[in-house]
């Protein structure tokens, strides 16, 4: 994977991380813009050893940020309403027709 894939998918979950910190978008959209710019800050980085160092210690910022529950949509996957209220199968045949 080259660095800016890997700082690109770095950076997606930093934010996805921030978000589980703070559910509400105002005060994300803040954290947001801070973290826009620490990677911004390390942009022209050129050096193939400097790049993996950055990344290597983001790695571990976010190992060490790691939300121990993360927020899930109620209605994906795994959040609190998940599948709930499913309309039940209809097994019965149909009633007979009268003629």
């Amino acid at each position: 994977m080259s660095s800016r894939m890997a700082a690109l998918s770095l950076y997606r979950r930093s934010l996805k991380l921030a978000l589980d910190w703070s559910v509400h978008r105002d005060v994300w959209r803040g954290q947001a813009l801070y973290i826009r710019s620490l990677f911004e800050q390390n942009r022209a980085v050129t050096d193939p050893r400097l790049q993996r160092a950055l990344l290597k210690e983001t790695e571990k910022l976010l190992e060490k940020w790691k939300h121990p529950d993360p927020y899930i949509p109620p209605t994906a996957p795994g959040g609190s309403k998940y599948e709930r209220n499913l309309p039940v199968p209809n097994l019965d045949p149909p009633p007979p027709l009268k003629f």
